[in-house]
């Protein structure tokens, strides 16, 4: 589901990855089966690339794992999720262009 720039993250180590991360992390909560999911893959692919050493980004599959989605209460897929500092600093849900994500994360830096 993620190329080499996109960190896969999930129940066992999304604390690791995410909440104690140096740098932020852009948390896409994605599923399979979901057409806005598949449609914005390309851009969150995109920005891996271009916030490489000053952001990351992550995908967390929710059916492979229900305890991260359920611990920040995710209800629908896309929701795109930045933490710094362990904490979440910004928030969307649904798809949204390119530039909508980046200023989520720009938020962040």
């Amino acid at each position: 589901m993620a190329n080499g720039t996109v960190k896969t993250v999930n129940d066992l180590n999304f604390d690791e990855e995410v909440l104690n991360s140096d740098l932020p992390v852009l948390v896409d909560f994605t599923a399979s089966w979901c057409g806005p999911c598949k449609q914005i893959a390309p851009l969150i692919d995109q920005l891996a690339s271009e916030y490489a050493g000053k952001a990351v980004v992550a995908k967390c599959d929710i059916d492979e794992s229900p305890g991260s989605a359920g611990r920040f209460g995710i209800r629908g897929v896309p929701s795109l999720y930045v933490f710094k500092g362990g904490q979440i600093v910004a928030q969307q849900v649904g798809a949204v262009p390119k530039s909508k994500i980046a200023e989520l994360i720009d938020r962040a830096l």
